[in-house]
């Protein structure tokens, strides 16, 4: 029986002589992991954690290279975010984020010793804003990582000199104030909302199918929450808007129509589905499939890859009709002439075997 890690023994949240303990289960570009967090709260710690667009100092070290002497920070270092906890209005305009690549072997997506400037909300290292979120300036915590694997469908490529479970300290140093969702005006909103999908699509480009999924996820969350004020405007006009409430009318104007917001809907379900597909995730894809066919018809690639998810679910029928709508809308489509040859071809197969299996039955 392998050894108990300390972390591995406490679940679920605590709160005992100042020890929090939390679990979660996140992404990063090799797959799914769990985590579990320890940290101690300060007597006289501020209850003031960072939010959504926080700028926030940090800084990750694997456990087994801490052996040393604690690095000091410079002092070109604390001038770039010197942020009280307890301040409710810091005015910090030279610090911006540090740009880096998510990799495809590190789990914590962030260059490891040394301080980086992270804006909590993009995603950009998954389990480490995780870690942050639920801190406060001047705490450091212990994280424990295990790969999560769940059958086929989830692959974990572990480098041969890697020992797992991993574990690791992460360090806030300090942060701006940012914004939960529900104090942000509708403006921002979509501007996260465009962020969002504007990196998923790069993460997608670059091979990070989870990194993409984890994008167009939070943009269709953020989406979501917008489908009020928009509806609004779609129903009253915005005329009515202006003369009812002249800051509503200005933050409206920066928002997309009706239709507008239908079609991006659609287009971050149809593109989270194929990366759920290309992550062996049938049932989900095919959800969200089904969720931009039903906002937007006309959407070819939608429908191609609602039949791709029905055909791996072994779905015929159900992939036959939805190849057949996206040839109502692409009438010469290759794919989709391809595609229910090969429904066509399997199905044959099936009824060939289940007329084998009837025959030994009765003979």
């Amino acid at each position: 029986m392998d050894p108990v890690h300390p972390l591995e023994e406490l679940h679920g949240n605590s709160d005992h002589d100042g020890v929090d303990v939390t679990s979660w289960v996140s992404v990063c570009p090799r797959g799914l992991w769990k985590v579990q967090q320890k940290w101690t709260r300060k007597a006289h710690s501020s209850s003031y954690c960072p939010r959504l667009g926080s700028l926030c100092r940090v800084r990750a070290r694997l456990n087994a290279d801490m052996d040393g002497a604690e690095s000091s920070v410079s002092e070109k270092d604390d001038e770039k975010i010197s942020v009280q906890p307890d301040q409710s209005d810091p005015d910090i305009t030279e610090a911006v984020a540090t740009a880096f690549p998510r990799c495809h072997d590190s789990v914590l997506q962030v260059p490891l010793g040394d301080w980086t400037t992270l804006r909590l909300g993009e995603g950009q290292c998954d389990i480490t804003e995780a870690c942050v979120e639920r801190m406060r300036a001047g705490e450091k915590c212990e994280i424990l990582l295990s790969p999560v694997k769940n059958g086929p469908n989830v692959s974990i490529t572990q480098p041969a000199e890697e020992k797992l479970p991993l574990c690791a300290t992460v360090e806030l140093q300090a942060f701006t104030q940012g914004k939960e969702s529900w104090e942000m005006s509708p403006a921002e909103k979509w501007e996260w909302v465009k962020s969002h999908k504007e990196r998923g699509g790069v993460r997608f480009r670059s091979g990070d199918m989870w990194g993409a999924a984890d994008s167009y996820s939070r943009a269709l969350k953020l989406l979501i929450t917008l489908y009020g004020r928009i509806r609004e405007a779609e129903n009253k006009g915005q005329e009515a808007v202006e003369q009812r409430d002249t800051h509503t009318s200005d933050e409206t104007q920066h928002l997309p129509s009706a239709n507008e917001f239908r079609t991006i809907k659609a287009e971050l379900h149809s593109n989270l589905s194929l990366c759920q597909l290309k992550l062996k995730q049938p049932e989900r894809a095919k959800a969200s499939a089904a969720k931009a066919t039903q906002l937007e018809p006309a959407g070819a690639k939608a429908w191609y890859r609602l039949g791709q998810a029905c055909q791996m679910l072994n779905e015929l029928e159900e992939a036959r009709q939805a190849f057949k709508e996206l040839l109502k809308l692409q009438p010469e489509s290759p794919a989709a002439l391809k595609a229910l040859k090969d429904v066509a071809s399997r199905e044959k197969e099936t009824n060939a075997q289940l007329g084998l299996r009837l025959s030994k039955m009765f003979s």
